[in-house]
């Protein structure tokens, strides 16, 4: 269905929840290195309950790597510092979709390398700095998987 990307993430839980996340969406899932934490990371596991199983989970040595393995359709690139709404994007079946590392989002370098319509954020209050990574996560792949029908759902 869809590739999820997490660029560099560094705390364990996110990325456990991310791994249930796409367990339960039909997602796979690819982490971007460095990764600030043990793979075998216990609170990894604790977040991610017994979902690692049902999960397509790859690592890449960056993102060249991941682009050039996967060749995703298209890339889309979640950042705070974007202005075109996720909502407003027309998601297609095979999209990846790349999320930035917890602390500091995805570098200026990593962002730009999209079109500016593949560059999308997500809404929030004009006060808040940024959602949680795993929650923004889960309404970027919600969404798109939304709009291409939620195939493979019950």
């Amino acid at each position: 269905m869809f590739h999820v990307v997490l660029f560099q993430p560094e705390i364990p839980p996110n990325t456990g929840n991310v791994i249930r996340l796409c367990a339960n969406t039909g997602s796979q899932l690819h982490l971007i290195e460095p990764i600030g934490f043990s793979i075998n990371d216990r609170t990894l596991r604790r977040a991610g309950l017994d979902y690692a199983d049902a999960v397509t989970l790859r690592r890449h040595a960056d993102l060249d790597a991941f682009l050039e393995t996967v060749s995703p359709q298209r890339t889309f690139m979640f950042s705070t510092k974007h202005v075109r709404r996720h909502s407003d994007c027309a998601f297609q079946n095979g999209d990846a979709l790349v999320f930035g590392p917890e602390t500091r989002g995805l570098p200026d370098d990593v962002r730009h390398r999209v079109p500016q319509a593949q560059q999308l954020t997500l809404p929030m209050c004009t006060t808040s700095r940024s959602l949680n990574l795993a929650n923004a996560v889960s309404v970027a792949v919600f969404e798109a998987w939304r709009q291409c029908g939620y195939p493979g759902s019950v």
